[in-house]
């Protein structure tokens, strides 16, 4: 008897806030501010790296990181409801993809031995 009432308050939960809604959630918002606020932190450290290196390479990371700390924009602006759900899983997805890129453009076209390097190692 216990088992069936919890089963039906918990479906006429979920059916009631449309299962797991992220629109208004202070918890996953409170998640997405100090994300974005560790993320903003690394991306000016990346920019203060790259303005000491001046390198494409350290640019490279600063986009990065920069395209990190737009996805936890992009995931506040959904939890506030000014990102509709379709548009936030097309940018993230989107952000993931250049994140992944540009990291691995990086380690690539930077790292010894890499295409275009005339230097031969012993």
């Amino acid at each position: 008897m216990l088992a069936s009432q919890i089963a039906s308050a918990t479906a006429t939960a979920i059916a009631t806030a449309g299962g797991w809604g992220v629109e208004g959630s202070l918890p996953l918002l409170g998640v997405v501010f100090v994300a974005g606020l560790g993320t903003g932190l690394l991306f000016l450290v990346s920019l203060v790296a790259y303005r000491r290196r001046r390198s494409a390479q350290y640019g490279l990371i600063s986009v990065a990181v920069g395209a990190l700390l737009a996805r936890s924009v992009v995931g506040a602006g959904t939890v506030l409801g000014v990102v509709p759900m379709p548009v936030h899983h097309y940018v993230e997805h989107s952000l993931d993809f250049l994140i992944a890129a540009v990291v691995l453009y990086a380690v690539y076209a930077y790292a010894p031995g890499s295409v275009g390097d005339d230097t031969t190692a012993d």
